[in-house]
């Protein structure tokens, strides 16, 4: 998808705007977190290099690395904490159901920037600590219509501001990604979460990143932080997804979360040797899941910007967010 010049509107429109994502951030995030039990955290911009800690994201994009004043070591951005709120949650000793929000700020300098994709990311990188009997689908479907409910609590927020808001569905649509590439063969993975959208409204998408019977993966994942492979109750493999909208404004699908029940020791050497990437398990973070230091969890990341554009039922990330984009 290609990026279209940012949309000139006027200044009164600019302020209206600016005031509808404020709105938006400030009363989803609350409801959120009263959803899931999360408490809200600080965040960092960078981690050390080198330790696993940072989102490999695909596994192609490469962090922005840079070394600090009487720092002996490097340093790099973050492109998702993924995988640091996993460790943190060990350091604040979480009780199992129980969790935390943080206001991620990345920068991914190898972003294809489109209408919907920028530079910049802001998202809710939510994670929470969970027992082994949650590790199913039950508990994944759960989570997501508690996610779903607080964007259906926003909404209605903002018709009582009399804002012009969307008429959601009242529940998600379930379906796994081998499920969708039977039930539309011939399309592409992109065509297929349009077509699925647009007839449900809202639907989550599960089992993303392990292949499916066309050899093929509904879209990459990274083997470290998702459990994408292992068997479940449905007769699939996968314990993650995304939750996709269909957007009017667009005319198309917008996924506004990507997340997942994250991997135990044995899903992660599973994982990482199918990707060919047995040697992170030297790493600091991976050392940790092997060895079962840190605690079971389940975690994902909401986009602030995209949930924004959702609601306010914009065509363009542009106008939700302050950013550089490229000359169209």
């Amino acid at each position: 998808m290609q990026m279209t010049k940012p949309a000139k509107v006027s200044k009164e429109e600019l302020l209206y705007g600016e005031k509808g994502v404020s709105l938006i951030k400030d009363y989803f995030s609350t409801q959120l977190c009263k959803q899931l039990s999360l408490t809200k955290v600080s965040a960092p911009l960078f981690v050390k290099s080198g330790t696993g800690f940072n989102d490999d994201l695909n596994g192609v994009e490469q962090p922005i690395r840079f070394n600090l004043k009487n720092i002996p070591y490097q340093v790099e951005i973050v492109q998702s904490l993924a995988k640091w709120k996993r460790m943190r949650l060990y350091e604040l000793d979480m009780e199992p159901e129980t969790g935390i929000v943080t206001d991620m700020r990345a920068i991914r300098p190898d972003e294809v920037v489109s209408d919907i994709h920028s530079f910049y990311v802001d998202q809710w990188d939510w994670e929470k600590c969970i027992l082994d009997k949650h590790r199913n689908i039950p508990y994944l479907k759960e989570t997501v219509k508690k996610i779903y409910q607080a964007i259906l609590d926003t909404n209605k927020m903002l018709e009582e501001k009399h804002v012009r808001v969307l008429d959601l569905p009242e529940s998600v649509y379930f379906i796994h990604s081998e499920e969708l590439l039977q039930l539309y063969p011939d399309l592409d993975c992109k065509e297929r979460e349009n077509r699925i959208a647009k007839l449900h409204g809202a639907v989550f998408i599960m089992g993303i990143g392990g292949k499916l019977s066309n050899n093929a993966v509904h879209d990459d994942r990274a083997p470290d932080y998702d459990d994408w492979s292992s068997d479940n109750e449905d007769g699939y493999q996968g314990l993650n997804g995304d939750l996709i909208l269909w957007s009017p404004a667009l005319g198309r699908a917008l996924e506004i979360s990507s997340m997942g029940i994250r991997v135990n020791a044995a899903s992660l050497g599973s994982q990482l040797t199918l990707l060919g990437c047995e040697q992170r398990s030297g790493l600091q973070f991976h050392n940790n899941v092997l060895n079962n230091v840190y605690p079971l969890s389940i975690g994902g990341g909401i986009g602030q910007s995209r949930l924004c554009m959702f609601l306010l039922q914009k065509k363009k990330i542009s106008e939700v967010q302050s950013g550089i984009w490229p000359d169209a």
